[in-house]
């Protein structure tokens, strides 16, 4: 595969920006389209979604390499960035002018939390993992609008080396709702952060209340953010903000409880826990989820080696795999009954008499 071949493929990935553009668009018009984005990703999605066919093929040893070296794939990401923090002023002036029913208030914030979730958080999850500061540092900006800047240690410290266990906030017990997991693991996953910084710190030999202890720092800074809105937007759209922000991390949960649903790693006899393998998470081959989510469907393999970019991500033989895509997976996670019929007849009987709730 030539290197214009190798462009051309990424370009598909642009696809991912039409989440910003129906936020845009939300803002832009206003009225009953003000849930632009949030109809856009939930429904339009899921239905091109279900009429559309998988596909689980891989890219050769070859053309995987060349992807991998190609820097567009990451300027794909990097230009996040300004369009999620464009919108975010964007939409922020607009509730600060006034003028909006109610209803619009709330679908402007509805939409721009979808736009947060995913090109915001999502990003951020693909930047997180990488090795130069620039980047984490481009990924801790995507969180900071949506409240979630300790989301960096937890995620990589922590669900990376829990996942599929009892222990980690992020996996799902079997019929665990949704809603029962959100409260369980927003508020594990913050107390975790701080637990694994104070481990880091120990190990580096200094006080929690040190200039190197990361979580302080996000506390600060994310209170200085809503401080700013609030000095130059005023306390509503300071509200709204929270807002917002909160329907973003609340879509980053509930992709966490899809992506490891009652799929739980056994202890051996030492009392260790086995190797997170692909059958340890739930995977999607539906072809405009992989796009828009940035491969992030393809989880087995992101769990198999974290570092691996997006773009080099694999179907794995034995990853198990979802009867829908994800944007359509989080629809119906909202309607439990639905949810536990559909996928707990898919659980292995091993894991399922792991644990129950």
């Amino acid at each position: 595969m030539c290197i214009l071949e190798i462009k051309m493929k990424g370009l598909k990935y642009l696809a991912a920006l039409s989440i910003p553009l129906a936020t845009a668009a939300a803002i832009y018009v206003k009225g009953m389209s003000a849930y632009t984005a949030l109809i856009y990703a939930f429904v339009f999605i899921p239905l091109v979604e279900i009429l559309l066919k998988q596909n689980p093929k891989n890219d050769t040893k070859e053309s995987a390499l060349k992807m991998k070296a190609a820097k567009l794939y990451d300027w794909l990401l990097y230009i996040n960035l300004p369009v999620v923090w464009g919108l975010l002023i964007w939409c922020l002036y607009t509730i600060r002018l006034g003028g909006l029913e109610h209803y619009e208030i709330i679908g402007l914030a509805l939409s721009l939390g979808v736009c947060l979730g995913t090109n915001g958080i999502n990003v951020a999850h693909e930047l997180g993992h990488r090795k130069d500061n620039r980047e984490t540092l481009v990924a801790k900006a995507l969180l900071l609008p949506s409240w979630y800047m300790h989301f960096y240690i937890e995620h990589n410290w922590g669900h990376h080396t829990y996942a599929a266990t009892k222990e980690d906030p992020a996996t799902a017990a079997y019929n665990q709702s949704v809603f029962s997991f959100w409260y369980s693991s927003v508020t594990r996953q913050y107390i975790n952060a701080w637990r694994i910084q104070k481990k880091l710190n120990v190990t580096k030999g200094v006080m929690w209340y040190s200039v190197k202890n990361d979580m302080l720092w996000y506390l600060l800074i994310q209170l200085g953010y809503l401080v700013a809105v609030y000095v130059v937007f005023g306390y509503e759209t300071a509200c709204f903000a929270v807002a917002a922000g909160s329907v973003g991390f609340l879509l980053l949960e509930t992709v966490n409880y899809i992506e490891h649903y009652d799929l739980l790693r056994e202890k051996n006899a030492a009392g260790r826990y086995e190797v997170v393998r692909a059958k340890h998470s739930w995977n999607s081959n539906h072809v405009v989820g992989r796009i828009v989510l940035y491969e992030l469907t393809r989880h087995s393999d992101h769990h198999y080696k974290a570092a691996k970019k997006y773009q080099t991500l694999e179907c794995l033989e034995d990853a198990p795999q979802m009867p829908f895509g994800y944007p359509t997976s989080m629809v119906i996670s909202m309607v439990p009954p639905l949810w536990f019929a559909l996928m707990n007849k898919r659980i292995p009987k091993d894991m399922t008499a792991l644990y129950k709730v």
